[in-house]
């Protein structure tokens, strides 16, 4: 099995329960978080140094909350230092204040949480069998679950949104509401926006995972996610969407078709203030990349 097979395989799984240690500002657990949508998972909220309740802060969503701060928790010992990188910008005065809402992803649930439902339901139902059958590796289902996205959407929005504005010093607004994830995790941040243009103004989609699945030939996916953006993508003037894609191990698959999204980008009214894309030449598809170059879409979103 390759490397970066190993790596989507094993960031599945849920490892250490202890609260992470972090460089700067200090995280907050929502542990075990009981949802009527999606399986129960540990929410990691990250406050910065001089968080105060006399003052209001944007959140940011992420994906794989697991393995965003303190690599020494990590199954890879990798992680996004989230902590680090947003503390480095409000110390530089880069960025907006923001706080960051790390959501755990569910293990074996994390393929089918993540994957947009309503671009798998465009396709036929022999593509969406097909795609059931595939496997991660031997004997081990890619999707051990039906495509339930939608679900963990609602989570997020009816569930664990209200709960975050209601607790924390936050601006509730579309404006000052973001999601962001890596990978999978890019799919279902853009996702999101879509679907709930009026909830986030802005994702972030490192390596965003256009195949949907592990090979790119006769693969009836990217197209079914090219025509949902069509139909889908927010309004250009007041949205933000970041991509990015490197160009080694699983990265190499994403240029040409990062390159047919920038297109429908264009066609739909989006100029350089409302949206990035990047390319990172000999980077790969590891937390240690997406770490190496997360400022860039921090500043993009929440810039001064």
């Amino acid at each position: 099995m390759k490397p970066y097979f190993i790596l989507l395989l094993f960031s599945n799984i849920l490892f250490s329960q202890e609260l992470p240690k972090v460089s700067s500002g200090t995280i907050e657990r929502i542990e075990n978080f009981k949802s009527k949508f999606v399986t129960k998972r540990n929410i990691d909220i990250w406050l910065p140094s001089d968080y105060s309740k006399t003052k209001k802060y944007a959140v940011l969503y992420m994906h794989d909350g697991q393995m965003l701060y303190d690599a020494n928790q990590t199954w890879n010992k990798q992680a996004w230092e989230v902590d680090d990188v947003m503390a480095k910008l409000i110390k530089e005065h880069s960025i907006h204040d923001v706080i960051v809402v790390g959501i755990w992803n569910g293990g074996e649930t994390r393929h089918f949480d993540y994957f947009p439902q309503k671009p798998f339901e465009m396709l036929t139902k022999k593509q969406q069998d097909s795609i059931y059958n595939l496997e991660r590796s031997a004997g081990v289902k890619l999707f051990n679950g039906k495509v339930s996205s939608d679900n963990y959407l609602k989570f997020i929005v009816k569930e664990l949104k209200p709960i975050i504005d209601k607790k924390y010093a936050v601006h509730k607004d579309m404006e000052h509401t973001f999601i962001a994830g890596s990978s999978m995790g890019g799919l279902i941040s853009m996702y999101a926006i879509c679907e709930y243009p009026k909830v986030f103004g802005g994702a972030a989609c490192l390596s965003t995972h256009w195949p949907g699945i592990f090979q790119v030939e006769n693969n009836p996916i990217p197209n079914a996610f090219y025509q949902y953006l069509k139909m889908k993508l927010p309004n250009p003037t007041n949205h933000k969407l970041y991509f990015d894609f490197g160009t080694a191990t699983l990265d190499a698959l994403y240029e040409p078709l990062q390159n047919e999204v920038d297109l429908i980008m264009k066609q739909k009214g989006y100029d350089s203030n409302h949206w990035m894309t990047q390319k990172f030449e000999g980077e790969n598809h590891s937390e240690l990349s997406w770490q190496k170059r997360l400022h860039i879409p921090f500043q993009f979103l929440f810039g001064n």
